[in-house]
């Protein structure tokens, strides 16, 4: 299987940047992870929205896409559980 390219689009990048080193720290590993296995154990496919996944790290929610024949995944967004679904 080849690898991904992992591009964290530039809200995200911004969402990054705003979270705790902490978190940061968590979340860093886990989507350089995904170059390899853009479907980890325990992503799950979002409802109601075309080809959008979703990854947990903690109480932070990663939101992504893949496209899988230019094999590039798209990271659109870092954040709390409780705001990452919102508009």
């Amino acid at each position: 299987m080849s690898e991904y390219q992992v591009i964290i689009q530039q809200s995200a990048q911004k969402q990054l940047r705003l979270l705790p080193v902490e978190m940061r720290s968590r979340i860093d590993p886990r989507l350089k992870a995904l170059a390899n296995d853009p479907r980890p154990a325990g992503c799950i496919k979002l409802k109601g929205e075309e080809n959008r996944w979703r990854i947990r790290v903690g109480d932070y929610r990663v939101i992504y896409t893949i496209n899988d024949p230019i094999f590039t995944i798209f990271i659109l967004k870092v954040s709390h559980r409780r705001e990452v679904y919102q508009g």
